[in-house]
C-alpha cells in the first residue's frame, strides 16, 4: 500500500483548484478525501459527500481529475468513489468504480432494507443535497421569474396542495437541478428534521434493481413512502422502464395523498414522455407543470457577471455582451466559458478581453457553419460601409476614408482568409510593409476605439 497517496492527492487538489478557481473548488472538492490506494490496481478511492458528487465528477471534472493524477503520480490512475447513504455510517457505504466500469460494486443500502424492520429505520440518511445550490445563488430574470417564484413558494410552504406535484421541464443546462435542489435545501434549513431526498432517476433504477434481486420491493417502496419531500431528477430516464415506473406509482400516490411534496425535473413536458404508463403521466399533471426556459439575453448577462464575480473575475460590459450574444442559454455552458477565461487569464497572464472570450468559447459553443470569405467579398462589404466605390480602394488616393477602408480590408483579409501579407499587398497594389503596418494599425486602434470596434463587428456580421 502506498503510504503517501494522501499527500499526492493534496498536490492533485492544488492543480485542480488552479484550473477551476477557489469558489468552484470549495463547492465540489473541499469535502472530498482520499481513503485508500491500491498499487496493484492503480486505483485511488475518493470519499465524496453523496452520489450526486459522483455524477458531477464523471460529467464535468473527470478529465481534469485524471490529468492531475497523471501529473502527480506519473502514470494513469483509476478512480473509485465511496459515499455513505445513511449519514456518516460507513456500514451503508456505496463504492462506485470510475467510468471504465460505472457500476456499483458494493451497496449496503439494500442490505439495510432487508435486515432492519421499516418502523426502526432512521431518517438520518444522506439527503443528497448540495448546500451551495440555493435560491440565493440562483440568478433571476424576466424569462425565469415564474418557475422560480413557484419553487420558492413550495420551499417556503411545504405540505401545501397547490403545487403538488411540481413538474419542472426545460432544455439541458438551464438550471433545473439547481432549482430543484434549492427547494430541498430551503426546506432542510427551516426544518432540519424534514425527510428530504434528492434522487436522480438512474439511481432510483439501480436501487430498484437491487431490491428486485433480493425480492424486497415492498420494503423498497415503503422506505420511499416515508419521505416528506422527494426530488426526482431527469424523469425522462424512466422511459421504457416499466418495472421502475410501477414502483414509483404507489410511492407517488402515498406521498401525494398525504401532502408530501413531489418535485420532478425533466427535459420535456409530461404529454411528450414516451414509454411511461398513461396513468403515471396523468398524475404528473395533477399539480403544476412549468417550463424553465433558456435564459434571455439580459438574464444571460446577469448570470455571466454573477459567475465571474464568484470566481474573482473582472469582466467588462463589452466581454459580457460578446458571450451573452453568442451562447444559446445553457447556464452550464456559460459557467464553463467563465472558467476557461479564468484559466487562460492566469496561465497566459492576460487581461480578460473580447479575443480571450472568443478563444474560451471555442469547443464550448457550437459554432454555426460559416461561409467561405474571400478577398472580393471583403472589399465589396467594406466599401459599402464606408460609402465608397470599390474602385477607389485600389487607387493611389490617400484620403482619410479611403486609407482607413484600405487598412480595414488588409486586417479582415489577414484574419478571415489564407492570403499572406505579400499576396494581400499584390491585390491592393501595395508593398508588403504597408500591409503589415495597416494590419497592426487596426489591431492597435481596436483596443481603444469603440467606433472602429463596432464598424469591424458590423462588417464581419455581414461577411459571416
Amino acid at each position: 500500500m502506498n503510504t503517501d497517496f494522501k499527500q499526492k492527492w493534496a498536490k492533485c487538489l492544488e492543480l485542480i483548484k488552479s484550473n477551476i478557481g477557489q469558489d468552484r473548488f470549495d463547492i465540489w472538492f473541499s469535502d472530498t478525501h482520499p481513503e485508500a490506494f491500491s498499487e496493484k490496481d492503480d486505483t485511488i478511492d475518493l470519499r465524496v459527500p453523496s452520489q450526486y458528487y459522483v455524477q458531477v465528477y464523471e460529467k464535468d471534472f473527470i478529465n481534469l481529475i485524471r490529468a492531475a493524477l497523471r501529473r502527480v503520480f506519473g502514470r494513469d490512475i483509476k478512480v473509485a468513489y465511496l459515499h455513505s447513504v445513511i449519514g456518516n455510517d460507513k456500514s451503508s457505504d456505496v463504492r462506485i468504480q470510475g467510468p471504465e466500469h460505472a457500476e456499483i460494486l458494493k451497496n449496503k443500502l439494500v442490505k439495510q432494507y432487508e435486515n432492519e424492520p421499516i418502523q426502526n429505520r432512521k431518517a438520518n440518511f444522506d439527503s443528497q443535497l448540495v448546500s451551495n445550490l440555493t435560491f440565493e445563488n440562483y440568478c433571476i430574470g424576466e424569462s425565469n421569474r415564474l418557475p422560480v417564484t413557484i419553487a420558492e413558494f413550495i420551499a417556503n410552504n411545504p405540505g401545501q396542495a397547490e403545487f403538488n406535484p411540481f413538474f419542472l421541464y426545460g432544455n439541458v443546462g438551464v438550471g433545473k437541478t439547481h432549482l430543484a435542489q434549492a427547494i430541498g435545501v430551503r426546506i432542510k434549513e427551516r426544518n432540519p428534521k424534514a425527510k428530504v431526498l434528492y434522487v436522480p432517476i438512474k439511481q432510483f433504477q439501480t436501487l430498484y434493481a437491487n431490491a428486485t434481486i433480493k425480492k424486497e420491493i415492498p420494503a423498497f417502496i415503503n422506505w420511499f413512502q416515508q419521505m416528506d419531500v422527494l426530488l426526482f431528477d431527469d424523469l425522462q430516464e424512466l422511459a421504457h422502464k416499466s418495472g421502475t415506473a410501477e414502483a414509483l406509482f404507489p410511492i407517488f400516490n402515498h406521498l401525494q395523498q398525504n401532502r408530501k411534496n413531489l418535485i420532478f425535473t425533466c427535459d420535456r413536458p409530461p404529454m411528450e414522455l414516451d414509454g411511461i404508463a398513461d396513468r403515471l403521466i396523468d398524475r404528473f399533471k395533477w399539480g403544476v407543470t412549468e417550463r424553465l426556459p433558456n435564459p434571455d439575453y439580459e438574464l444571460r448577462k446577469k448570470i455571466l457577471q454573477f459567475k465571474a464575480r464568484k470566481n474573482g473575475l473582472e469582466m467588462s460590459e463589452e466581454v459580457t455582451d460578446v458571450i451573452a450574444s453568442t451562447v444559446n442559454g445553457s447556464v452550464r455552458e456559460m459557467e464553463q466559458i467563465v472558467m476557461r477565461m479564468l484559466t487562460r487569464s492566469i496561465v497566459k497572464n492576460l487581461p480578460i478581453t473580447v479575443d480571450l472570450a472568443r478563444e474560451a468559447m471555442v469547443d464550448v459553443v457550437k459554432q454555426p457553419e460559416r461561409k467561405v470569405i474571400n478577398f472580393d467579398m471583403i472589399v465589396e462589404t467594406t466599401a459599402e460601409h464606408f460609402n465608397l466605390n470599390a474602385d477607389a480602394i485600389f487607387s493611389r488616393s490617400r484620403l482619410r476614408d479611403i486609407a482607413d477602408a484600405r487598412q480595414v480590408i488588409m486586417y479582415l483579409t489577414h484574419k478571415h482568409t489564407s492570403l499572406s501579407s505579400p499576396a494581400i499587398g499584390h491585390k491592393l497594389n501595395r508593398k508588403h510593409a504597408t500591409v503589415l503596418h495597416g494590419i497592426n494599425s487596426i489591431k492597435d486602434r481596436l483596443s481603444y476605439s469603440k467606433e472602429l470596434y463596432e464598424l469591424i463587428n458590423s462588417i464581419e456580421s455581414e461577411l459571416i
